[in-house]
């Protein structure tokens, strides 16, 4: 019996560990800017998401690189700014804000971005899936 217990714990553990994927080294992002990247690339899932790299520490946020105001992929070449006690990025084109953190946009409550768990390991930067 508990060895079926631990088998189970494993395999969620597994699949837990298999939802992070890999996405580059640290110091491939450049300080308070974005980088585009595809997420499961090549499969039917495939998505962009934007990757900022900000105020010079290791802290790094994932978020969606679609702007839905402009219907573009465009948000990794936004422009990184503070509203208040928000790390937000800016759209290059129609310059509405997005948290970092929650992807709310700060100028229509009822628009949000996708945003992803980061994790750093080592000198690598995972991002989970979802």
């Amino acid at each position: 019996m508990n060895s079926s217990v631990t088998q189970a714990s494993t395999t969620a553990a597994s699949a837990a560990e298999s939802n992070w994927i890999e996405m580059c080294q640290l110091d491939d992002l450049p300080y308070d800017a974005g980088v585009a990247a595809l997420l499961h690339a090549d499969t039917p899932e495939e998505v962009q998401i934007a990757l900022f790299r900000v105020l010079d520490t290791d802290t790094v946020y994932a978020t969606g690189n679609y702007d839905p105001f402009s219907h573009a992929n465009v948000l990794a070449r936004g422009i990184l700014c503070s509203i208040g006690d928000e790390l937000a990025v800016a759209s290059p084109i129609l310059k509405q804000h997005f948290s970092l953190t929650s992807g709310q946009c700060l100028e229509d409550e009822g628009v949000r971005i996708a945003v992803y768990p980061v994790e750093i390991r080592g000198k690598s930067v995972f991002v989970k899936a979802d």
